[in-house]
């Protein structure tokens, strides 16, 4: 175990002028006019991956990184170590029945991917591996293994990947399992897919030039002939997704955008047969369909039911809303995020005062089993429970000390049996930690909740260091789960944080509605309160504090860095979202239109200007900024990698310190940076040594 902060080595933080000059991009100035303003951008082109000039401008700035980060070489080697001794390299999940056979997945010691499983009848059969991913990803500097679908008859695996580490767009194939090899079917450039019951007819998705999914394909398997378009999605607002119902009758279509939604049906017995429309879209009402042997489950949303109802509906005259009967009332205070239905139940996943909940729907009484936790926070969340007659309903839970726990509840004796216990090698106690919740109070009287770990005996006195972590976009939720390697921070006396601001949906389907649109400026001033929390209760202060955000996550430490430069002493932005005026003008971009929803459309001129008010890129002030990483991958599809790139530039151009500024480019990944597990840690290494260095800790 690494001592507590009072045995940390401090040294001198060497500025910037203890290195030589970083890379300079040349300031090429194109000029915008919109709306009466004039907007100046040095450097717009930055943006083309084609130019030979943009990837050696990245080449210099990654080998500027390496130079600058070469004295943490031994330090990074000790937090990777440190990472993977808390990781049981060869481990196992826990099987799951499905259609007759237990499928599962496994690590191996020292190899970077899993490899996925399965055994007939009983978890004592004879293994059958199906996807080795260490032997597909050989020789690749990147592999997305996406997933994969059984036929009905389990003789065909249809799997989903890519070699650009990008996670939006995949490549289809299909693997004979009895021999082991892949047939002659590559689908290019789709994003999710089904199986008829025939075991011969492939739904899929395809995307546009936009990595839109926007077309739904039926599919023949061994056929030459061009396959059938059954759908396509007109509006570009809307994604299509298609996939099967547990009872496996039916074949949903689902299209959506962020708050509006319809689904088609497709008997799974009569593939040929013409999508037909559950209920039609209308503005601002979102539907999610599931089936069961003797009606469909229909949890509905509108702007007056904003945390969800779930309705029953007939499977005769389904589209008729006055035979629709009401399950569950809508409630303010409870968010039905998502349900399961089964032969006997539903299995209903919730969210109230901030916190997941499980709560099971028995159909023979009527009556509401709500599973029970111990910890003031955590996260708990449905695991995967593929058979539609099953009496059990398998979740996982954590905490941020507390490593994930996978149950069984038994539908029948309302209790729940451990499965599995994530397994921390290295003598982890998660007794030698405090977690607790906190509320900061926001400018307007909201106030807003975090998450905390440190080590007991921590003294409150302005003295810790501390990395607060926040996202606040398109709903998602900042959840406590378990990270193992926060406690390589953690036992060097660090405050680990999450701030749940809005944005979110922590604090249900309001929550994320105060923090987009015309009142995305709540989200970053949700999360400055939260870091003043912590500063005023004397967890740290602004000389130690850290922050890291990722993609939207990446816009939130922009914004908040423009804001208040002076509460943070490392900013760490991954893939960030900084260049939001330009992206968002560019209908051309992949997801642009979609986010309109999220954001607004700055083509017209309310929304223009309130983006603009925020837009990290077009914010930056002649002021001393902090010590910031910035992290692009060269084929991300969600945020290009011109926009860290454009952001650092601007940065060093205009600030007036003499603090770090880094730019780390992957050139081979996408989004998520590097695939494999390894390569993952070690760039984590790299992240938290960045932190460690500027903090002058050794």
């Amino acid at each position: 175990m690494i001592s507590c902060k009072n045995t940390n080595q401090k040294v001198v933080t060497p500025g910037q002028d203890h290195y030589p000059a970083p890379p300079l991009a040349t300031a090429k100035p194109d000029t915008f006019h919109e709306f009466g303003n004039i907007r100046i951008d040095n450097y717009f082109w930055l943006k083309d991956k084609t130019n030979p000039e943009v990837l050696n401008y990245l080449k210099q700035e990654n080998e500027y990184c390496n130079l600058v980060m070469a004295g943490t070489k031994e330090l990074q080697e000790t937090l990777f170590n440190e990472f993977k001794s808390r990781t049981k390299e060869d481990d196992q999940s826990v099987p799951a029945l499905d259609n007759g056979y237990y499928y599962y997945s496994r690590t191996i010691k020292d190899k970077q991917y899993p490899v996925y499983c399965r055994k007939k009848g009983d978890t004592t059969a004879v293994e059958e591996v199906i996807f080795d991913v260490n032997q597909m990803a050989e020789g690749k500097s990147a592999f997305v293994f996406a997933g994969y679908s059984i036929s009905p008859d389990n003789n065909l695996a249809a799997y989903v990947y890519n070699t650009t580490g990008s996670y939006a767009e995949f490549d289809l194939r299909i693997k004979d399992l009895s021999t082991g090899n892949d047939l002659e079917d590559y689908i290019t450039g789709i994003s999710s897919g089904a199986w008829a019951n025939d075991n011969q007819t492939l739904f899929y998705t395809k995307i546009s030039a936009s990595l839109r999914p926007y077309q739904v394909f039926r599919h023949q398997v061994g056929s030459q002939k061009p396959d059938k378009l059954i759908f396509e999605e007109k509006d570009e607002m809307f994604n299509v997704n298609v996939y099967a119902s547990r009872t496996r009758d039916f074949i949903f279509i689902s299209s959506g955008s962020f708050n509006t939604s319809e689904t088609m049906i497709i008997p799974a017995d009569k593939p040929f047969s013409e999508p037909q429309l559950f209920v039609p879209r209308k503005a601002n009402v979102e539907y999610e369909v599931e089936h069961h042997k003797k009606c469909f489950y229909v949890r509905y949303k509108d702007p007056e039911v904003k945390n969800s109802m779930l309705y029953k509906a007939p499977l005769e005259g389904y589209g008729d809303r006055s035979k629709w009967e009401t399950v569950i009332p809508h409630d303010p205070g409870v968010k039905i995020q998502g349900f399961s239905v089964f032969d006997s139940f539903i299995g209903l996943f919730v969210r109230a005062d901030g916190l997941n909940q499980i709560r099971i729907l028995h159909f023979s009484t009527g009556e509401t089993t709500e599973v029970k936790f111990p910890e003031p926070v955590y996260i708990v969340y449905p695991s995967e429970t593929p058979e539609y007659t099953s009496k059990t309903f398998r979740y996982s839970y954590s905490s941020l000390n507390r490593p994930q726990t996978v149950f069984d509840f038994d539908t029948e004796k309302k209790s729940s049996t451990v499965l599995k216990v994530q397994e921390i090698p290295g003598g982890f106690n998660p007794e030698d930690y405090a977690v607790e919740r906190l509320w900061a109070p926001a400018a307007d009287g909201t106030k807003v909740p975090m998450a905390i770990v440190f080590k007991k005996g921590l003294v409150k006195d302005g003295a810790n260091p501390a990395l607060l972590e926040g996202y606040g976009s398109y709903g998602y939720n900042t959840d406590a789960n378990f990270r193992s390697s926060v406690f390589s921070l953690v036992d060097r006396g660090f405050v680990y944080g999450i701030a749940q601001i809005r944005g979110g949906s922590e604090m249900g389907e309001q929550w994320y509605e105060d923090g987009k649109m015309m009142k995305k400026m709540n989200s970053f001033t949700d999360f400055i309160p939260c870091a003043e929390h912590l500063v005023k209760e004397k967890y740290t202060s602004p000389a130690l504090l850290a922050i890291r955000g990722g993609s939207a996550g990446g816009l939130l430490m922009g914004a908040v860095t423009n804001l208040r430069p002076d509460l943070f002493k490392v900013v760490l932005a991954h893939v960030p979202f900084v260049d939001v005026i330009n992206t968002m003008l560019d209908s051309s971009l992949p997801l642009t239109t979609q986010e309109y929803e999220q954001w607004g459309n700055p083509s017209e001129e309310a929304a223009y200007k309130y983006i603009l008010s925020y837009s990290p890129y077009d914010n930056i002030k002649a002021v001393d900024y902090p010590n910031i990483l910035a992290t692009g991958g060269l084929n991300d599809s969600q945020v290009s990698f011109h926009e860290p790139a454009k952001w650092v530039a601007k940065l060093r151009a205009n600030k007036t310190d003499k603090n770090i500024i880094l730019l780390k480019t992957n050139m081979e990944s996408g989004h998520g940076g590097a695939t494999g597990r390894y390569d993952n840690l070690k760039e984590l290494a790299f992240y938290y040594a960045f932190i460690l260095d500027r903090m002058g800790i050794r």
